[in-house]
């Protein structure tokens, strides 16, 4: 027995088609092409670029950086978001955490 896909696919997520009015001039109906079509390359690349990232983050980092310093100094701290990444200058820093 054949199984049904419970995936969406491109074509079911994504309208690949323009409505313009019937009444839009050529240049009006070039504008609105031209400025669908920026938008959607101008989201192209964002994600892009979302996900070419290459920025250290404190992305699950916090925690344990925050848990050496208990260990190693015996107290507790908070580690903002803002605090600098790289090791070296956090671990400089931890006076004023």
């Amino acid at each position: 027995m054949p199984r049904k896909s419970t995936e969406t696919s491109r074509s079911e997520m994504v309208d690949d088609t323009l409505d313009i009015p019937n009444d839009a001039t050529d240049e009006e109906a070039a504008a609105i092409a031209a400025a669908v079509g920026a938008h959607v390359r101008d989201s192209y690349l964002a994600a892009v670029a979302a996900t070419a990232s290459t920025e250290e983050t404190w992305d699950g980092d916090r925690w344990s950086f925050a848990g050496r310093i208990h260990g190693l100094q015996g107290r507790s701290v908070r580690v903002p978001e803002t605090a600098p990444t790289d090791a070296w200058t956090a671990a400089g820093r931890t006076d004023r955490l």
